[in-house]
């Protein structure tokens, strides 16, 4: 007899056997509804973050090359659509199946089912494939060729970063916290709630070989090899993408749960799945504030200015870092976790410096570094409590500094070797080949003429270009002044030899 049968039965009584079957059947029914609605919402949220990544992305590079960036992200998201519809999510989610891939569900074939997968549940993982992509594209900004972009993207949204979160999310990946097909990974398995490690470790991973194997972009380093700021043309999209980003994420943490219906006490109490998704909304903000805070700080020491630009990445950091274990800390250990990823970010940055690496978004250093952070974070500050809520069963590790032992530690620190490996093994060689093939990176007269120009018609912006020396001031914000197509227009038909700006 189900639960919700025992409790009716003493009420109704043994004569409204029917009446019960129905009320359980309409509060199921009801259940399904409220979880579905809960999750297509979550994906709206994570989708929404495309939009943001886009903004973000555009204000962080040249000018002339807007459109490029623009139409990347676009991409990302038609062409990772239709290649996790035919192989990524089968391969992410095709139970049964092995530890390492999944083999079933090609193409969403025998979906829906009865106590299996949805369409909502597709539409969630999707949103997550190519949120990874879009992070892979801000690594290689500026220089590369949009046929490159589209190879890469199926690529990665259609095998490598599927296969990844086959390890975690799928009942039957080897690493998997919540595995019913074998023993978990050193009786612990590896919680990432959310994606540090599977989205944001992944995207980083293939950012850095993108942008290793390219090299930085022309007048990124001068011949004595010092680092030269190619400022992005927009603080105010960069803004505008990242509260984007921080809207998003209260879908992509707090709807990683997949429903909202579930209690984990008796009936009437405060605990249940609602209040566990509101605490992983809260430790999110806290992270990624806390993170904002220690960067403007700890840049302002650095530079002797306060930059919005790196607040927005620090930010990022956090939000990146507290992804993995949102949903089993603390609010307190969120502040950790945001504070430690603010200087990984930062020490990173200072090292690709160090190196010439050059990643316009930072995108490497923060979503690869910040991601790796936050899955060790998990295994150090991971609640007992929290733990045998949402993965089930007495007994299991938990945080380190908690009081649970090493067990959980030793499995995250296997992933996150893994995933470097697994995500080097399969983008470097793709990336290795596009430049072999001469596929990868643009001429160096495209470059410097920008890629709007020579490779999608037209630039994003009016604009003209000034005599650096003239207009200092100008030379930081990318060495031109934007102006609307119509004034242009209106100047050169009132003074066709002036070159006046607005």
């Amino acid at each position: 007899m189900s639960t919700c049968e025992a409790s009716l039965a003493p009420l109704l009584g043994p004569a409204a056997a029917n009446a019960t079957d129905y009320l359980c059947n309409q509060f199921a029914d009801t259940t399904l509804a409220v979880d579905s609605t809960y999750l297509l919402f979550s994906a709206y949220l994570v989708f929404a973050m495309q939009l943001g990544f886009a903004m973000l992305c555009a204000g962080s590079v040249r000018a002339k090359n807007t459109m490029n960036i623009m139409l990347t992200n676009v991409l990302d998201a038609a062409a990772g659509a239709l290649f996790y519809y035919l192989f990524g999510f089968a391969f992410a989610f095709g139970t049964p199946s092995n530890g390492f891939i999944g083999k079933h569900f090609f193409g969403l074939r025998s979906i829906p089912a009865i106590g299996g997968f949805d369409y909502s549940f597709f539409l969630f993982q999707w949103a997550f494939a190519i949120a990874a992509a879009g992070i892979t594209s801000g690594s290689i900004a500026e220089r590369t060729q949009f046929v490159a972009y589209l190879i890469y993207s199926a690529f990665l949204t259609g095998f490598v970063y599927p296969v990844v979160s086959h390890w975690i999310w799928s009942a039957d990946g080897w690493a998997s916290a919540s595995r019913t097909s074998g023993p978990l990974l050193f009786n612990s398995g590896v919680i990432d709630f959310a994606g540090s490690g599977v989205v944001h470790m992944v995207g980083g991973v293939a950012g850095l070989w993108g942008a290793l194997i390219e090299g930085p972009r022309i007048g990124r380093f001068d011949h004595a090899g010092r680092s030269v700021a190619l400022r992005g043309h927009s603080a105010s999209l960069v803004v505008l993408g990242t509260f984007l980003l921080w809207f998003g994420w209260y879908g992509f943490n707090p709807g990683s749960f997949l429903t909202i219906l579930k209690s984990y006490g008796p009936a009437g109490s405060i605990h249940g799945q609602w209040s566990a998704v509101g605490r992983a909304a809260v430790t999110t903000t806290l992270a990624g504030s806390t993170a904002a805070l220690t960067t403007l700080f700890g840049k302002r020491l650095q530079t002797d200015h306060w930059n919005v630009l790196d607040v927005c990445n620090g930010l990022l950091g956090g939000f990146a870092a507290i992804t993995a274990g949102c949903s089993v800390v603390d609010p307190w250990a969120a502040i950790v976790c945001g504070f430690v990823s603010a200087w990984v970010l930062i020490g990173l940055n200072r090292l690709a410096a160090r190196f010439r690496f050059d990643d316009p978004l930072e995108a490497a250093q923060l979503h690869g570094g910040c991601g790796a952070w936050g899955v060790v974070f998990t295994a150090l500050f991971a609640r007992k409590e929290y733990v045998e809520q949402i993965y089930g069963g007495p007994g299991r590790p938990y945080g380190l500094f908690m009081g649970g032992g090493g067990r959980m530690l030793g499995a995250h620190v296997v992933l996150i070797l893994v995933i470097a490996a697994w995500v080097s093994c399969t983008m470097g060689p793709l990336f290795l080949a596009l430049n072999k093939m001469g596929l990868l990176r643009v001429s160096a007269e495209d470059e410097m003429a920008g890629m709007d120009q020579t490779r999608h018609g037209g630039f994003a912006y009016a604009y003209t270009d000034e005599d650096a020396s003239s207009r200092p001031a100008d030379r930081g914000a990318g060495g031109f002044m934007l102006k609307s197509a119509q004034t242009a227009q209106v100047a050169a038909a009132a003074s066709p030899g002036a070159g006046g700006q607005v």
